[in-house]
């Protein structure tokens, strides 16, 4: 069955304007010009045709895959929500996750809430694709907040460097 990938990625609100969504993948180049793409799959899990999160990866168009991302459903409460409402217990095969079989006229995703994940995007985007994402993104609704991670204190070590 689709995931209707296309509605999907449609509800992350991705701010790329040359994009193109390929079967379940979602291809990007943030930045004009540049050797660099982005590409997103759904990532599966030990279960058959269950998908417990995204993968991020960048790929130079002569290179091939630079660096890739695990960002789990789980881990940015994107079906907490729904979780708690049909009361899916931890460590249960939906849990933090959706699988390809769902309601007639409904998305395999449905309850889904993206904000978790659309930041994580941002934030990966931010370190590949300086710029990129303030360049083409559109106004953020109202109540949606970036989330400022605090800078690691540098700390000296004892040892000297000659």
């Amino acid at each position: 069955m689709s995931l209707q990938a296309p509605e999907f990625f449609a509800e992350l609100c991705l701010p790329f304007h040359d994009h193109a969504v390929v079967g379940n993948t979602y291809y990007a180049a943030p930045t004009p010009g540049a050797p660099l793409r982005m590409r997103i799959d759904f990532s599966r899990t030990i279960y058959a045709d269950t998908y417990g999160g995204l993968r991020l990866a960048v790929v130079h168009l002569d290179r091939g895959e630079i660096d890739a991302v695990a960002l789990s459903f789980l881990d940015h409460g994107t079906f907490h929500r729904r979780d708690e409402a049909t009361n899916t217990r931890p460590n249960t095969r939906l849990y933090g996750a959706f699988e390809t079989y769902h309601r007639p006229g409904r998305p395999p995703w449905e309850g889904a809430v993206t904000t978790g994940l659309r930041d994580a995007i941002e934030q990966y985007t931010a370190v590949w694709f300086p710029g990129a994402w303030t360049a083409s993104a559109p106004s953020r609704t109202a109540g949606r907040t970036a989330h400022t991670v605090p800078a690691v204190p540098v700390a000296r070590s004892g040892a000297r460097a000659r």
